[in-house]
C-alpha cells in the first residue's frame, strides 16, 4: 500500500536545538509522542532529514527509541507529500506576504 512521505527535520524539530554542535541534543519534550501519533495513522511513511552525519543521526534515534517510526533518514530532501522544519515558509499562493515573511522570519527556538 503506497503511503505518502512526511518528511520530519531532526535539528530544532525533534531534538532541542538552538545552535550547532557536534553532539545531537536531546529529543524535545512531546517529540517521542508526536512522531508516534503521526506513525500510528499509518497513513504516512516517516523519514527523517538532517545534514548531519547519518550514522550518528540513526544512532541518536535508536538511543532515543524513535527509530521504530522512521522509514528511513536522508541528507537530501527527497520528493515528499510534506515536509515538517522549523527553517521554513508554507507559501500559500501570495507572493508580497511570502516576501514579507521571509524578511520577518525568525526560527522559534530564537524567540524562547
Amino acid at each position: 500500500m503506497y503511503k505518502p512521505t512526511i518528511l520530519v527535520d531532526l535539528d530544532g524539530v525533534i531534538n532541542n536545538y538552538n545552535k550547532y554542535t557536534d553532539e545531537i541534543p536531546d529529543l524535545r519534550d512531546g517529540a517521542k509522542e508526536f512522531i508516534e501519533k503521526l506513525y500510528n495513522l499509518n497513513k504516512y511513511q516517516l523519514v527523517l532529514f538532517t545534514t548531519r552525519n547519518l550514522l550518528q543521526a540513526t544512532k541518536w534515534l535508536i538511543v532515543n527509541k524513535i527509530d521504530k517510526y522512521f522509514n528511513n533518514a536522508t541528507n537530501v530532501k527527497i520528493p515528499s507529500y510534506l515536509q515538517i522544519d522549523d527553517r521554513a515558509i508554507c507559501f500559500k499562493g501570495d507572493y508580497n506576504k511570502t516576501f514579507s515573511d521571509i524578511q520577518n522570519f525568525e526560527v522559534y527556538w530564537k524567540k524562547e
